[in-house]
């Protein structure tokens, strides 16, 4: 589902990462590397947020780079700050990415936001709403639709135990036909997902 090849990005004379290669078909991935690593940076290379200086990114076998519209529709991507904008409502930005799919906002999608306790919140617009409550939006908009990727940026942060619960069975289920790729510290999410831990010089390697 999300494969990468040869992926390489700089900052002036600064090598953030060079020759990383990805290929998984479904299941749980944690990259865990310390801080300033370039972790962010690659998440939102992945997700079509920023570009890459260099390589080749699929997405359930559309190339981001040629056919991003493709690609994209069978991304969800989850920054580590989501907002937005700050005009739509709960509501609102769960029908868009339902509009946006060519699909209608169920009764699923509503009943996992109730379970992350976002039903009190979907009048609420997102300038209104804490950090953990609009990343509980962008991770239930993880459902709408047929995706093939999520890509996740500390996804726990700025979530209470029951959330974090709720987040680990989010996880675990959608690993099951599609390919879970975050950036986490947090060991014992990593665990209660059975997560794959990969490093950047894991990437680096072939095979």
């Amino acid at each position: 589902m999300l494969r990468f090849e040869n992926l390489s990005k700089r900052y002036s004379d600064r090598v953030i990462f060079e020759g990383l290669h990805h290929d998984t078909v479904s299941g749980c991935v944690a990259l865990n590397d310390e801080s300033g690593s370039g972790k962010s940076t690659l998440l939102g290379i992945l997700a079509g947020a920023a570009e890459a200086d260099a390589g080749e990114i699929r997405i359930g076998g559309h190339s981001l780079r040629a056919t991003p519209a493709a690609a994209k529709a069978l991304l969800t991507y989850v920054p580590e700050d989501c907002m937005p904008s700050p005009d739509p409502t709960g509501r609102g930005y769960l029908q868009s990415v339902a509009s946006a799919r060519k699909v209608v906002l169920s009764d699923t999608t509503l009943a996992l936001a109730d379970r992350f306790g976002l039903t009190p919140h979907l009048e609420k617009r997102f300038e209104q709403m804490s950090f953990g409550t609009r990343k509980k939006f962008f991770l239930t908009s993880a459902v709408i639709g047929e995706t093939k990727v999520l890509i996740a940026d500390e996804p726990v942060g700025g979530l209470d135990a029951a959330a974090r619960a709720v987040l680990v069975d989010l996880f675990t289920m959608l690993a099951q036909t599609r390919t879970v790729f975050f950036s986490s510290y947090d060991e014992a999410f990593t665990e209660a997902c059975t997560a794959k831990r990969v490093t950047f010089a894991d990437l680096a390697r072939r095979g």
